[in-house]
């Protein structure tokens, strides 16, 4: 008898079926598992054998064969543990075969019995919903499960449990809904003294979605703005909640099935790896960049950074997805991210500052600055420079705006854009592009002659050109006026990066 149970196989954020076929068969006592298993799945044989035994079951003496249908697709994690024990309990006739077809089944087992969380079960859940089954899981991630809405979530606890379910003696609780978590507020802006031109660039960075770099002497409050960001931002709504708990799901890190509905923020060390901040590694996970997605990813100290590194960025910031490469597989992950990023103007950071510099300036600042790229530079939509705080800055009292009041002129542009991009493929002006950025940021008269000014005294590139009209959108978004005029474009191009590389 071919006993079969469906389960799934990760590729991304993509949840691929797959079909767990067991057969006994006579001969010498033997457990082969075959399709393309990785060594986790592989070593799934003796979890399988303890937790059967555990349970007061012996396997019956004959040769197993276990197939993990299709052959040809890689099958990586502990979570294909338990449908290969399912499996091989309804060859053996001790589960109903025909009970199980009805479920996706995901789960690592233990020695014991037990059935561990495993990443990835939102994805399995979402899977199982499209496929029209229900899905059987950890006991842990049965609210994570839950969230993928009308389908029915088996959270077992261990596998005597599971079996006593499925033969009516014994029934599992519903899995409870998922706790949404509310949005969190980090530092205010009002603990920021003083840097009244960055803060405006901060609050058009949040409006429009745009990249942005900070460069300024140490001290200046570059990392305290940036860490500022995620509280004046307008939290997630239902739909991109999912989206970022999927990637959440997929790295293992989505705990107690908690959707939250904070912004994602990121700030790797500049020690990262390339691997590490667009993704890969031997059994590929997202990175730094795929974490952040519809957040925020801080870069600071960004010419410590290996120059691979920071490169690796420019393809994932223009399309909104980073794609992994290997030999046996290419798997896309998404990367909508807002990058925010600071630096010193030179290595030792005291640039301008006679008492202060060190010997080699100006020289020093060119070299340090030519660590990033021209064409990373030229995706950033704004360029800040933060001026060093005095004392007199410092005693100073508290400003009377407070990130509240920010955030409600950004959730305010927010509300527009998201009712001027409803029809198309866009969330924020950083993300328009083509004829939807043309019908609605095109400046009037005097705004384009400006521009065509600035573009030939500036020499902007066409990525440059487009982004400053962006920017521009913005901020007459935050004015709440639909032209955009020549005062926004202007604006626009003060944050330009005007310096001449060398």
């Amino acid at each position: 008898m071919i006993a079969s149970v469906s389960t799934v196989a990760y590729l991304g954020l993509e949840a691929r079926g797959v079909e767990v076929q067991c057969n006994l068969v006579a001969g010498l006592p033997s457990f082969v598992v075959v399709g393309l298993p990785d060594k986790a799945v592989a070593e799934s044989r003796e979890r399988v054998r303890a937790a059967i035994a555990a349970i007061g079951l012996a396997l019956p003496p004959k040769r197993i064969i276990l197939n993990l249908s299709p052959a040809d697709l890689p099958k990586e994690g502990s979570h294909f543990d338990l449908p290969i024990a399912l499996a091989l309990l309804a060859a053996m006739g001790v589960a109903d075969a025909e009970t199980l077809s009805g479920y996706v089944v995901v789960g690592e087992l233990g020695l014991d019995g037990r059935i561990a969380p495993s990443p990835g079960v939102l994805l399995a859940a979402l899977h199982a919903s499209a496929e029209g089954k229900g899905l059987v899981c950890p006991v842990a991630q049965g609210p994570e499960a839950a969230w993928a809405g009308s389908v029915e979530v088996v959270a077992a606890p261990d596998l005597i449990g599971l079996l006593n379910h499925f033969k009516g003696n014994q029934l599992l609780p519903a899995a409870p809904a998922g706790e949404m978590e509310e949005p969190g507020r980090g530092p205010d802006l009002a603990q920021v003294k003083g840097q009244e031109t960055a803060k405006r660039a901060l609050e058009i960075a949040a409006a429009g979605g745009h990249n942005m770099l900070m460069v300024g002497p140490p001290g200046a409050g570059k990392s305290l703005l940036a860490s500022c960001l995620p509280g004046i931002l307008p939290p997630l709504d239902a739909a991109e909640a999912l989206e970022v708990s999927m990637v959440g799901s997929v790295s293992g890190t989505l705990s107690g099935g908690r959707l939250t509905r904070t912004r994602p923020f990121r700030s790797p060390h500049h020690s990262a790896s390339m691997a590490a901040l667009t993704g890969g590694g031997l059994k590929v996970k997202p990175g730094e960049v795929s974490l952040a997605h519809l957040g925020v990813l801080f870069l600071d100290e960004l010419p410590e950074f290996q120059r691979a590194v920071l490169d690796s960025l420019r393809q994932p910031l223009e399309a909104g997805v980073v794609s992994v490469a290997r030999a046996n597989a290419h798997v896309t992950f998404p990367a909508r991210v807002q990058l925010i990023a600071a630096m010193n103007p030179c290595r030792c950071g005291h640039l301008g500052d006679p008492a202060l510099a060190c010997a080699r300036a100006p020289r020093c600042a060119a070299d340090y600055q030519a660590k990033v790229s021209g064409p990373l530079l030229d995706r950033i939509d704004l360029h800040v420079e933060v001026q060093p705080v005095t004392a007199a800055d410092l005693v100073l009292p508290p400003p009377a705006e407070s990130s509240v009041e920010v955030s409600a002129r950004v959730a305010a542009a927010r509300t527009l854009q998201s009712a001027r991009y409803r029809d198309v493929a866009a969330r924020t002006n950083a993300e328009a592009e083509g004829e939807v950025l043309a019908e609605f940021a095109t400046p009037d008269e005097a705004g384009r002659k400006l521009l065509a000014q600035a573009a030939e005294a500036m020499r902007l590139s066409a990525r440059g050109y487009t982004r400053v009209l962006r920017v521009a959108r913005t901020i007459a978004d935050l004015a709440a006026v639909d032209a955009v005029g020549r005062m926004h474009v202007a604006e626009a191009l003060s944050y330009r990066r005007h310096a001449p590389r060398s």
